[in-house]
């Protein structure tokens, strides 16, 4: 089967990827940017899914299609969120049913349920986003699920949590940083929230699940073994054996003072980040366990190996797409240096 991955040079994408051509699938990728460590046996095709006659080219032959393209959280791109995330996807929907395509593969974020309170978020919680983002991504949701509906295409919807894994850069970066040179790491509250995360592995993992049994659906994609974000955060400081500690912050003033200095463009933590950091944010997984899919890493553990990673390329970013490069830390650059 030829499978399309757009958004192929991304952080998921391209493990999605090198997966599939390990596998001995035929793949194409559809980007902005090359990897330079791009198997040679993966197809690239430079374009935007914004670009209808770019996406046309990508899904001429294609059987799956696995839309990962979009503009993240920490793009802090406004209207462009719309263009790309619910316009693009679209585009890549309507063309898809008219290639006669078999299944589609949609990945799209936590971001679209908002806030929704203590506790698991489960399959009944109805996404109520809070910022561009979100409502850019959940705007995707629907156009996909309208133009597969009508064209009878099966479609399977992810919503990972934050990915962790050798490589990841992005907002991590900052963190890594930090920890590094013994900073110490501000969190909003008292760190009693509970964050799950997901190794990339674990995510590509499901991914193939979904692939392999035609799952249709949304799916709530996170680990099994987390703590609190202290409890997680101090776990990985004693791995890198630094003195950096975890220091509470307000959570009002912190997160006033952070929109202000995004609305400044001071900082690059956008208000996916500041107004949801303090809260729990972590999926009930057990109709994917049901499944049989059985993550294999921690939240500490995948930070673990995402730092020694880091540390092992000098911060060194493996491709320009937002979640492998490194991330410009702006006013923190300074708040760093006086903690």
């Amino acid at each position: 089967m030829l499978h399309l991955i757009t958004g192929g040079t991304g952080f998921i994408g391209g493990a999605i990827a090198r997966k599939l051509a390990m596998q001995g699938e035929r793949v194409r990728v559809l980007d902005l940017v090359d990897d330079p460590a791009r198997l040679p046996e993966i197809e690239f095709q430079r374009g935007s899914i914004t670009d209808e006659a770019a996406v046309a080219r990508a899904m001429a032959g294609v059987d799956v299609v696995h839309h990962n393209a979009a503009l993240v959280a920490q793009s802090a791109a406004g209207q462009r969120y719309y263009e790309v995330n619910r316009d693009g996807t679209r585009n890549v929907a309507a063309a898809a049913a008219r290639g006669n395509v078999g299944h589609i593969i949609h990945l799209s974020t936590t971001a679209v349920y908002g806030l929704t309170g203590p506790g698991a978020i489960t399959s009944y919680v109805v996404p109520r986003p809070i910022e561009d983002y979100g409502r850019s991504k959940l705007a995707g949701e629907i156009a996909m699920k309208q133009v597969t509906e009508e064209a009878s295409i099966p479609l399977t919807t992810i919503r990972p949590r934050v990915t962790l894994g050798p490589g990841r850069l992005g907002i991590f970066h900052i963190l890594f940083d930090w920890i590094r040179d013994g900073a110490s790491i501000p969190i909003i509250g008292n760190g009693a929230q509970r964050q799950q995360f997901i190794h990339v592995d674990d995510l590509v993992a499901f991914h193939s699940l979904a692939l392999k049994r035609r799952l249709e659906g949304t799916f709530n994609v996170g680990t099994d073994s987390f703590g609190t974000l202290r409890q997680d955060l101090e776990a990985l400081i004693a791995h890198a054996g630094t003195s950096s500690q975890v220091r509470s912050l307000p959570v009002w003033p912190a997160v006033q003072s952070l929109r202000v200095l995004h609305a400044l463009g001071l900082s690059r933590l956008t208000p996916w980040h500041y107004q949801t950091y303090h809260c729990d944010c972590f999926f009930d997984i057990q109709p994917l366990l049901a499944l049989g899919w059985k993550p294999a890493h921690s939240n500490q553990s995948m930070l673990m190996q995402s730092y020694d990673w880091f540390v092992q390329h000098a911060g060194r970013g493996e491709a320009e797409t937002a979640h492998r490069a490194p991330l410009r830390q702006g006013v923190l650059r300074l708040i760093k240096t006086l903690s």
